[in-house]
């Protein structure tokens, strides 16, 4: 892969300020204080929200928790997306803090899948990565790979350290010299606006011509309303990292720079602000 690596730790340290505050119909034994924190983009809720149960369960009765759950202007929040990808998703164009709201009771079964561990965001991870690994390379890359690399990627992740995920995702990122890129191009769009929950479809980096497709070129083919005509209004914001790539970016250096650690890219579409 092409040596940018202060993108890869740009996007590796990118940090959301967030204000935790308990839902007003819990049932407390004294105040409950708002909880701030620095939420990594890269990360899950379940992963690095522990201070938050620890701090609201301290102003709570034993017998009134239950599984905590976050929720954003009504709206639950999947625990399996990541935190950068909710945040472009659902409060972008917010002011900061992002205001989350916590949950110990009522838990929405319809929209939210129970997190019981971290073995389960662990699970998820892993079969993201080896899905994300079969567009890539077939899966020869991940499976070639021990298991002691698996957990090490895992382990980068959870602790919150760059080189020692990236020692063993930089194996992910490469491609035989021959080629000008991987297989396919792992990525999910996701849009407020429809009930699917994303799209995700077969796309080659690479045109039959030889010529680089760009983000651009994935958008028309497979979310055409996500584009503005060339003399029309911009009515969408397409965001990755909570940054608007430019759409004449090459997807296979946007796959390799600004994918999330599960090695997909998190395209976000969201109206364009009216302010």
């Amino acid at each position: 892969m092409t040596d940018d690596k202060d993108v890869l730790r740009d996007v590796w340290f990118g940090r959301i300020p967030t204000c935790f505050t308990l839902y007003q119909d819990e049932i407390t034994e004294r105040e409950a204080e708002p909880y701030y924190l620095l939420l990594p983009r890269v990360s899950y809720l379940t992963l690095v929200t522990d201070k938050v149960k620890k701090h609201f369960q301290k102003a709570m009765r034993q017998e009134d928790v239950s599984e905590i759950w976050f929720e954003y202007e009504g709206t639950p929040l999947k625990w399996h997306y990541p935190i950068g990808l909710l945040f472009d998703l659902l409060a972008s164009s917010s002011a900061l803090p992002w205001n989350i709201t916590v949950h110990f009771k009522s838990f929405p079964e319809k929209d939210l899948l129970h997190c019981p561990s971290k073995d389960a965001v662990e699970a998820h991870f892993m079969s993201c990565m080896k899905e994300a690994d079969a567009l890539k390379h077939k899966s020869q890359v991940i499976n070639e790979m021990q298991k002691k690399d698996h957990k090490q990627l895992w382990m980068g992740l959870q602790n919150d350290r760059f080189d020692q995920f990236w020692a063993i995702n930089r194996k992910l990122m490469e491609y035989p010299p021959e080629e000008n890129g991987f297989r396919y191009i792992p990525f999910r769009i996701y849009q407020t606006t429809t009930e699917r929950p994303f799209i995700q479809k077969l796309f080659r980096p690479v045109a039959a011509d030889g010529q680089l497709h760009t983000l651009g070129d994935l958008l028309k083919e497979v979310c055409p309303s996500a584009v503005a005509p060339k003399d029309g209004e911009k009515k969408n914001q397409v965001m990755i990292h909570g940054i608007e790539p430019m759409l004449e970016t090459p997807l296979q250096w946007l796959s390799e720079h600004l994918s999330y650690p599960d090695n997909f890219l998190h395209i976000s579409i969201v109206p364009q602000p009216t302010d």
